[in-house]
């Protein structure tokens, strides 16, 4: 049977235009500039109410970090503990927490870096009692009941409080509760004093019959610290570095203008000016970077859990220093 030839001379070219498709693609992907290919970079955050959240509601990060091609997704927790687990599981790469959560955090496996701390705000938590409570000093808290987050900023600042004041961890009676449920027990008369920070403190002492028996003034420094993973700052120094000075921003802004702050404050929180004022007024303002007498002071923290079994092995602090920290750093 006689069959003709072009049926394969046309499958043939098909190939070869196939082929050269093939080739044009790589080619291109092999071509195409780095800041292009960079695009796929992802920032995620998580943010408890407070200053991250102003700066996602600005969207000047947004701004600052597309010419590198990086992209930002937001998730809000109630409190650090949570930030930091997420952290651990890699589902976040940025956050903001108190002074004693990473101390948990670092025992327990995480990957965590400090990749800056704020001024101290020592102001900002202290030991509420109620308005008409016999408790007048800390020493009258001997065998009292006392609420607090565990876990939290202030469970390193009740701890040295009561060493302060002559007093050890086992004389108080420890309720660990989260803020809103160990509100619910103040208010009823179930707990004798209660160690908070801002704002459910102002809020407090606006709208319940509480008085501030001590702050944290003299005690402790009450830092806030911003983290981020090992892995993602050695790979993204240039993209926090960004977020921290967009941080600091907002931070210095708010120092000068502070009704203005209150008000934004006011309506990412849900409370009341009157109460965000009050808040405003025992904050301090800034963002620093972290230096190695900082860490020394998240050693003290550490060493202080440890010594009461708090946290289960003995940790460096020093081995959650951002890389781009020069070995002898101030």
């Amino acid at each position: 049977m006689n069959i003709s030839k072009k049926p394969s001379n046309l499958h043939a070219e098909q190939r070869r235009r196939w082929l050269a498709a093939g080739l044009s693609v790589v080619a291109v992907a092999a071509f195409t500039p780095f800041n292009a290919r960079a695009a796929q970079r992802v920032l995620r955050i998580g943010n408890q109410k407070g200053l991250l959240s102003l700066l996602k509601n600005r969207g000047t990060l947004e701004k600052r970090l597309a010419p590198l091609g990086v992209t930002i997704t937001w998730t809000e927790f109630t409190a650090g503990p949570v930030q930091l687990e997420a952290l651990n599981v890699g589902s976040i790469d940025f956050g903001d927490v108190g002074e004693a959560p990473p101390i948990f955090s670092q025992a327990a496996g995480s990957p965590l870096i400090y990749a800056a701390a704020t001024v101290p705000h020592p102001s900002m938590e202290a030991v509420l009692v109620q308005n008409a409570s016999a408790i007048k000093t800390v020493r009258d808290l001997k065998g009292k009941k006392v609420a607090l987050n565990k876990g939290s900023n202030v469970h390193y600042f009740l701890v040295k409080l009561l060493e302060k004041n002559g007093l050890h961890y086992n004389d108080v009676d420890i309720a660990f509760l989260a803020p809103a449920d160990a509100r619910a027990a103040f208010e009823r008369g179930a707990v004798d004093a209660w160690v908070i920070w801002e704002p459910y403190l102002a809020a407090a002492e606006k709208t319940m019959s509480a008085r501030i028996l001590v702050d944290a003034t003299g005690v402790v420094q009450n830092r806030q610290y911003y983290f981020s993973s090992k892995d993602y700052a050695k790979q993204n120094a240039d993209v926090l570095k960004i977020v921290i000075e967009e941080v600091n921003k907002i931070d210095l802004w708010g120092r000068d203008h502070p009704s203005d702050l209150a008000a934004e404050y006011s309506a990412v929180l849900g409370l009341p000016k009157p109460i965000v004022d009050v808040m405003i007024k025992r904050s301090g303002f800034g963002t620093l970077p972290v230096t190695n007498a900082i860490l020394g002071e998240q050693q003290v923290v550490a060493d202080t859990f440890f010594n009461l079994k708090l946290i289960p092995k003995k940790i460096n602090v020093h081995d959650a220093a951002p890389p781009w920290l020069a070995a002898g750093a101030a």
